[in-house]
């Protein structure tokens, strides 16, 4: 059983950066696509970013939410088997709790659909204030 666990939530102030980790034990990453996911207050959870398995394909593909794209980057590192998002110019909008998640092993392509993924962390908070 895959388990994920998210870090680098926290408090930030609007234009301000975080990078959020999402990492696994006993179970490499890179055969995984893994996806990025947010809910915030009130509302209902939404997809952020995604990042393809680097086995099924040596080109990574990443996907993002039109309201991240350009402020997010979603990238692997192997050798850590841990996935990061890289957010800059925060907003208040993105206050949320931050999952990452896991689609069923060799699965192709990206995708931010919530019922492909399988595997869910417990999530991390960030909070955008001034």
């Amino acid at each position: 059983q895959l388990q994920l666990v998210e870090s680098g939530g926290d408090l930030v102030q609007p234009g301000g950066s975080l990078r959020l980790s999402c990492e696994a034990s006993e179970h490499s990453l890179d055969y995984y696509t893994i996806g990025w996911f947010r809910q915030a207050p009130g509302k209902e959870r939404e997809g952020v970013s995604c990042i393809s398995s680097s086995v099924v394909s040596s080109n990574v593909y990443t996907y993002y939410a039109d309201s991240v794209k350009g402020r997010f980057t979603i990238s692997r590192d192997s050798a850590k088997n841990m996935v990061y998002l890289v957010m800059n110019d925060l907003e208040f909008e993105d206050t949320a709790v931050y999952y990452c998640a896991a689609r069923l092993p060799l699965r192709p392509g990206v995708t931010l659909a919530q019922d492909e993924y399988d595997y869910w962390g417990h999530g991390t908070q960030i909070t955008v204030y001034s």
